[in-house]
C-alpha cells in the first residue's frame, strides 16, 4: 500500500493539544509565579520593559518563558481546532450527534475551566472554548440548511449575515473563549473551504489580531485529508482533564 504523504487529522489534533498545554500551563502556573515575583504587566512586550525584567534575573527569564509558551507555541492550537471543526462538519455522518457532543463537553468542561483559570467552581464571566465551537458549528449547520433551500442569492446572503451576526453576538454575550473572533475565524475557514490556498489565506487574515497564530496554517497546509488514528474522543476528554491537572498542580505546588 502506498504511503500517503502529508499530515493527517490526528497529527493536527496532537499538535493542537501540545500547543494548548503550553498555553494553559503558562496561563495557570507561570502566570501565578510571575505575580508572586511582582510582575503583573504580562501584556507589556516593549524592549525596554523586557530588558528591565531580564536585569532582575530569574523573574525576567520566567517572563520570557511565559511569553514564548503563550504567544508563540500556545497560539497554534485554536486555529487548528477551527480548521478541524470545519473538516469535521463536512465529514461527520451525523451532525446532530456532533452538536450534542460539543454541548455535553461544554457543560462537562466548564467546572474544570473555571477551577483552572478562576479558582472557583462557577465563573459566568468567561466560558470554555467548547461553547465557541458549538456556536460556530450551529452557524455552519444553519448555513447548510439555507444552501439546500430554493432561495435567491440576495435572500440567501441576508440569511447568512443574520445567522453570522447572531452567532458572533452570542459568542460575545455568553463570554465564551475567543468570543466573536472565534466565530469569525470559523466562518472564514468554512466559506473558503473549497480551495485550500484561499482557505489558508482567509484563516491567516482571521487571526491577524494575534500575530503568531497564522503559524498554525503551516501544518494545515500539509493536511492530506486523511483521518489518521481514531482520536474522536481524545480531545474531548483531554480538554477538561488537562485543566483539572493544571488546577491540581496549582494547589499542590503554588
Amino acid at each position: 500500500m502506498q504511503k500517503v504523504r502529508g499530515i493527517n487529522g490526528s497529527a493536527l489534533k496532537v499538535m493542537a493539544m501540545v500547543s494548548m498545554v503550553f498555553d494553559h500551563g503558562a496561563a495557570v502556573l507561570l502566570g501565578l509565579l510571575l505575580i508572586k515575583n511582582g510582575i503583573y504587566d504580562v501584556g507589556n512586550l516593549s524592549p525596554d520593559y523586557m530588558r528591565e525584567l531580564l536585569a532582575l534575573g530569574s523573574p525576567g527569564y520566567l517572563y520570557i518563558a511565559y511569553q514564548i509558551m503563550r504567544r508563540v507555541v500556545g497560539r497554534i492550537a485554536f486555529p487548528i481546532y477551527c480548521f478541524l471543526l470545519v473538516e469535521g462538519f463536512q465529514r461527520t455522518k451525523n451532525r446532530k450527534k456532533y452538536m450534542l457532543r460539543l454541548f455535553l463537553f461544554a457543560l462537562i468542561s466548564e467546572i474544570p475551566f473555571d477551577l483552572a483559570f478562576h479558582g472557583t467552581l462557577f465563573e459566568w464571566d468567561y466560558n470554555n472554548v467548547f461553547f465557541t465551537l458549538l456556536i460556530a458549528f450551529v452557524m455552519m449547520y444553519l448555513w447548510d440548511v439555507i444552501d439546500k433551500k430554493d432561495l435567491g442569492p440576495v435572500r440567501r446572503w441576508i440569511l447568512y449575515v443574520c445567522i453570522f451576526v447572531t452567532a458572533a453576538a452570542l459568542g460575545e454575550g455568553i463570554h465564551c473563549d475567543y468570543g466573536a473572533r472565534g466565530i469569525i475565524a470559523v466562518a472564514l475557514i468554512y466559506l473558503f473551504r473549497r480551495n485550500r490556498v484561499e482557505q489558508i489565506i482567509a484563516g491567516c487574515v482571521a487571526f491577524l489580531w494575534e500575530i503568531t497564530a497564522p503559524l498554525a496554517f503551516i501544518p494545515i497546509a500539509f493536511y492530506n485529508g486523511k483521518k489518521g488514528w481514531n482520536l474522536k474522543y481524545v480531545f474531548y476528554i483531554f480538554y477538561p482533564a488537562h485543566l483539572l491537572l493544571l488546577h491540581f498542580l496549582y494547589l499542590k505546588f503554588l
